[in-house]
């Protein structure tokens, strides 16, 4: 049975401290392959941001930079002041205005309205802006549960997106106003380990037209 997001956010799953919450300011450059001492601009808003600890790193090296940060989860680590640490689900949350950089480093798996997300954080961009994001296109599914595959990947690219299907990365950049051809059926919290090794959550999608 598929989950809506609602049930998801409860799942043992998508709770998930051990996956990636600690992470350190360095580990955007691994995981990511950017460095956002260079590209943070005026604004970055850090999704999935797990405890702030990377935020509060970059804080005190960017210190006219806003920072923002939105986790599922209230764990932030203390003496975090400078920044705007956010406590909501990043399916239904909405910026005050546009950011210079949007990251998300491994929080997509988690997430069940994967395209969703990515076409609304694409709308949350300055005009050039740059957005970030660890994403498996293989947890993107079909009704029957076959992986969307290559018509996926195409669509994201005639939409702007640049992915990577090795790295797994997946970017674009400046504002845009995106309409992928696919609807969004529900979640599957058992989908089991993912590339990273850890458990996560398959999206599956009704492909329009």
């Amino acid at each position: 049975m598929l989950l809506d997001d609602a049930a998801l956010e409860q799942s043992a799953v998508v709770a998930n401290c051990a996956m990636n919450r600690e992470r350190r300011l360095d580990g955007y450059a691994r995981e990511l392959g950017i460095d956002i001492t260079e590209l943070a601009g005026d604004r970055w808003l850090d999704l999935c941001c797990g405890t702030g600890r990377a935020l509060a790193d970059a804080a005190a090296v960017l210190p006219e930079t806003e920072i923002v940060g939105v986790d599922l989860v209230d764990h932030f680590v203390p003496g975090t002041n400078a920044l705007r640490l956010i406590t909501a689900s990043v399916t239904t949350w909405q910026p005050d205005r546009p950011s210079d950089l949007i990251t998300c480093v491994h929080g997509l798996h988690y997430v069940g309205d994967k395209l969703g997300l990515l076409t609304r954080a694409a709308s949350w961009l300055t005009e050039d802006g740059q957005l970030v994001a660890n994403f498996d296109a293989g947890s993107v599914r079909l009704p029957d549960g076959t992986p969307a595959g290559r018509r996926l990947t195409t669509a994201l690219r005639h939409a702007g997106f640049t992915y990577d299907s090795r790295r797994r990365r997946i970017s674009i950049r400046g504002h845009r106003t995106i309409d992928l051809p696919y609807l969004y059926l529900g979640a599957d919290d058992q989908a089991g380990p993912n590339y990273t090794g850890q458990p996560a959550v398959h999206s599956f999608y009704d492909p329009m037209g």
